[in-house]
């Protein structure tokens, strides 16, 4: 049998369309593995939550990606299938999302009997706050980041809104800002009230110390900061917050995995393997040479 050179071209076709979804199904089989590995290794139920920004196949426009519906459908599931006596172990690496879905994954994961720990391998802002709020213990890298849950209405803070209707006559604003601000007082209201619940969880055991559970909502909540503060752990340290620092290497693993889609020019590039430390140089011997002399040389 002899082939032509268009059979050739219709080979290499083929394998091209065909080698993409290979890789994707080994992809897929590694995160599964990694997976169970962790499971394996804490005796527990791994969840991980991972927003990046995706990239429209061909168009490449760029489309972010947010706590969703589907996302809580999705995590409420699993907690379903976990039993009671079983830790849950969350991994976040988001910038938040819709409040309705965050609080319902919240509320179903401080109803878990067994301990709930929060991963935070590079940051969970705004949303991915209020879930780590809801574990028991959150474990960070030491350049992971928190951010504030104060709520946000549209593309304004509420507590911004507020502060305008506090600045200016009243008759100098207009009945949408008004509404505005009517809406803001509710929603830090709901918010306070929600992350209160949050750490006044008590099962397994106390999280946080009664004492200290105000401070941190008004920390939080009240717009003190922009919604995109990066609360550092040392920071949340300080509000009394059970942070840990340290991630197992599994974790980092894992999320190597879910790499951001390339397109084009890749912006950071390096040398992905762990350097030793390097010797010295020597030190020059004889004494260095005057200012005069080096510039008369």
């Amino acid at each position: 049998m002899t082939f032509s050179f268009f059979d050739l071209i219709w080979v290499f076709f083929i394998f091209s369309s065909l080698q993409p979804l290979w890789q994707r199904r080994q992809t897929e089989t590694r995160r599964y593995n990694t997976l169970k590995d962790i499971e394996r290794k804490r005796n527990s139920r791994v969840i991980l939550l991972v927003h990046r920004q995706e990239s429209i196949s061909l168009l490449g426009i760029p489309l972010s990606r947010y706590i969703t519906i589907e996302d809580s459908e999705q995590i409420l599931r699993a907690i379903r299938l976990t039993p009671p006596d079983v830790p849950i172990d969350l991994i976040l690496h988001t910038p938040g999302g819709l409040v309705l879905a965050t609080e319902q994954i919240a509320r179903a994961l401080i109803r878990h009997p067994a301990k709930v720990t929060v991963y935070v391998p590079h940051y969970a802002m705004s949303g991915g706050t209020m879930l780590a709020l809801a574990a028991d213990e959150i474990v960070m890298d030491a350049n992971a980041v928190l951010g504030p849950v104060d709520p946000q209405l549209g593309n304004f803070p509420a507590a911004s809104v507020l502060k305008v209707v506090e600045d200016k006559p009243i008759g100098d604003i207009d009945d949408q800002t008004l509404i505005m601000a009517d809406l803001s007082r509710k929603a830090i209201a709901q918010v306070q009230r929600f992350v209160r619940t949050l750490l006044n969880d008590t099962v397994p055991n106390p999280k946080i110390a009664p004492e200290k559970v105000e401070a941190v909502i008004d920390a939080l909540t009240t717009g003190r900061v922009t919604h995109d503060y990066p609360i550092t752990v040392e920071e949340a340290s300080e509000l009394g917050l059970p942070i840990t620092v340290g991630l197992d290497r599994e974790i980092y693993d894992l999320m190597e995995l879910y790499p951001q889609p390339q397109g084009g020019r890749p912006s950071v590039q390096y040398i992905p393997l762990p350097y030793e430390r390097r010797p010295s140089l020597p030190e020059p011997k004889g004494r260095p040479l005057p200012e005069a002399a080096r510039l008369r040389d």
